[in-house]
């Protein structure tokens, strides 16, 4: 009877973790995160989208995200995606980031509601 309690015990918290780990991952649109920007502050967030403007010196860069709905700036130290790509992007959203430290952008982004970036990966769209 207690190896029963005990497995049943188990599986019920890799449930709760699955659960968490689902709702930890779903992804939210540019227009959410810019109407309300203390609600993403300085947490983990993910977007979908085309890369429109992009900088990068040295593996360090920024480089612009449309999904449709909205723009953000991404501030990566891992390299930057190509302008035209499309990609999905996971970090912490961030007001009044100064991007002075990392590249020399002009003034209009050089600060402002940024995410910055912990991974980002290649989207691949099937045209039918």
């Amino acid at each position: 009877m207690k190896d029963h309690t005990i497995l049943w015990i188990v599986g019920v918290s890799l449930m709760a973790v699955q659960i968490v780990f689902f709702l930890s991952c779903e992804k939210q649109t540019i227009s959410q995160i810019l109407a309300d920007p203390q609600l993403y502050a300085n947490k983990e967030a993910r977007i979908e989208g085309e890369v429109v403007q992009s900088y990068s010196v040295m593996g360090h860069g920024a480089y612009q995200i449309d999904d449709g709905t909205g723009k953000l700036w991404v501030v990566s130290e891992k390299g930057v995606p190509r302008k035209g790509a499309r990609v999905g992007v996971k970090g912490k959203i961030r007001d009044a980031y100064d991007l002075g430290s990392l590249v020399k952008l002009p003034d209009t982004v050089s600060s402002g509601l940024v995410m910055i970036e912990s991974k980002h990966e290649a989207k691949v769209t099937v045209n039918k």
